[in-house]
């Protein structure tokens, strides 16, 4: 059995108090450790250059150790003060925005030289797009119920019946939520704290993680920034349900936000694993309508409680503005052919595309059925023409129909944060089209994905960030590869 490497700078589990020094790709903050052996890195997620932090160590290898973070013992002279609720959605909300943009355009781009091998990324740059909303800009949240809740004076947890989000790192304590956390509808939020009062007044029991036991586990809201209005889902066990009146809450929500509220449904979830909604269980409509509807880019979207659109729908359309004018740049690998949005989702990109051609036929594929019955409706809705949608996955499809093969010149690719299958992507390839256009909500796969379709012969012609979602890591990439 091999010998397990001696760490001589830190060991498994260690607390230390580190200096953050520099910014690493996905909101890791990089500490070193000075000593006569020399220099060693630690990386520790979600700080900021300038922190000092108190820090455990959880991994540890030759030439790093990777930290989680307990607590922040000294701000960056950078942060500034906010009038919002710290929470674990947003760890750099402290951070002014254009030094946010810095950090995530620096980290992003050196992982194309470094994973993507492409030296002159800097020259392929095209542009850095901000969230119209720097605030209050989500437009899903899921607030968590817990019978045992942190004490923020003693920083302890402590028996308490709590409504808001989990602290970090720790799955089974909540922390209550007082006021607006800067990221959902700020009414609401502010009004949180009555509905955790009216559930508390009950009597009935919060969710206790380790016991796997109560009643109350998450409250879930949907907004349309189209209409204003909010859509509810109550999620309890079915323990004590005869005991709690969903009628009478759906008037006190009313009493809180009047016609504001498109409706109510209530989840009942029995399972004991973390999920808000169970694969079994109902889903009952108590008040209102199950639907809302958004707009994007002159498209209404219908969206469920259980639909997938996007978070932050004014920056979604900066980002599918930006992928429909890589796609159109030349109109002629567009119009009259065969265009392939592969991890399609609900179709939005594809409807665009079609809405803004001559004659275009879109075909879109995805594995989640029901996201494509979504796009099979919005398309209908939007009286959009020349659009088919295919259940399947992307790698089967594409098997199964090699007509497609050196019939398409133009592919908008939009998989999900684990990038492409290499052999997916090799099929994608194999279809010979003169360019992609590849969107991304995680860089460092998508990297990786570059130097693969570089050895095919595909470079980079340009690349766009896009800020989907301020005061985190997470940064959208939009990136235009030709064929040589």
């Amino acid at each position: 059995m091999p010998r397990r490497e001696h760490n001589k700078f830190v060991k498994r589990n260690q607390v230390l108090e580190l200096k953050i020094e520099d910014y690493a790709f996905g909101g890791k903050g990089i500490a070193r450790i000075h000593s006569d052996e020399g220099s060693f890195v630690v990386f520790v997620p979600n700080t900021l250059p300038g922190q000092l932090v108190k820090a455990q160590i959880k991994k540890t290898s030759k030439k790093y150790a990777e930290a989680k973070l307990i607590d922040v013992l000294q701000a960056s002279p950078d942060e500034v003060e906010v009038p919002f609720q710290d929470i674990p959605g947003a760890p750099y909300i402290q951070l002014p925005i254009e030094l946010q943009h810095q950090y995530k355009k620096e980290s992003t781009l050196s992982l194309f030289k470094r994973i993507g091998k492409v030296e002159n990324i800097d020259d392929l740059f095209d542009e850095f797009i901000s969230s119209p909303n720097v605030f209050h800009y989500r437009n899903k949240m899921e607030y968590g119920f817990s019978a045992i809740g942190y004490d923020r004076v003693n920083k302890t947890d402590k028996d308490e019946f709590t409504l808001g989000f989990k602290r970090r790192g720790v799955w089974w304590m909540g922390d209550n939520l007082e006021k607006d956390s800067g990221l959902f509808d700020k009414e609401f939020e502010d009004n949180l704290k009555n509905i955790r009062k009216y559930c508390f007044d009950t009597g009935l029991q919060p969710w206790h993680g380790p016991r796997k036991e109560g009643f109350f586990r998450y409250f879930v809201v949907r907004k349309s920034y189209k209409t204003n209005e909010l859509l509810f889902n109550l999620v309890t066990t079915s323990y004590d349900l005869p005991k709690f009146n969903l009628q009478k809450f759906a008037e006190f929500l009313v009493s809180l936000f009047g016609d504001r509220v498109a409706g109510l449904l209530h989840t009942i979830n029995d399972e004991i694993g973390d999920r808000t909604i169970a694969t079994s269980g109902s889903i009952n409509l108590i008040y209102g309508k199950d639907k809302i509807v958004e707009e994007l880019l002159g498209l209404n979207f219908e969206i469920s409680m259980k639909s997938f659109f996007q978070t932050n729908p004014k920056s979604a359309e900066k980002l599918y503005s930006k992928v429909v004018d890589y796609v159109l740049e030349d109109k002629t690998k567009v119009d009259n052919t065969v265009v392939m949005d592969l991890f399609c989702g609900t179709g939005t990109i594809g409807q665009i595309v079609a809405s803004k051609s001559k004659n275009a036929k879109i075909v879109g594929v995805d594995i989640v059925a029901s996201a494509i019955e979504d796009a099979k409706k919005n398309a209908k809705r939007n009286k959009i023409e020349g659009l088919k949608f295919y259940a399947a996955d992307v790698g089967k499809f594409l098997t199964h129909h090699p007509e497609y093969q050196n019939k398409i010149k133009t592919i908008i690719l939009d998989p999900a944060r684990a990038g492409i299958v290499p052999k997916t992507l090799q099929k994608i390839i194999n279809l010979n089209a003169d360019r992609m256009v590849y969107v991304s909500c995680n860089p460092a796969t998508q990297a990786r994905d570059t130097e693969l379709l570089a050895q095919a012969g595909y470079q980079i012609k340009k690349m766009s960030l896009v800020d989907q979602f301020p005061h985190t890591s997470h940064i959208e990439t939009v990136v235009l590869f030709e064929k040589c």
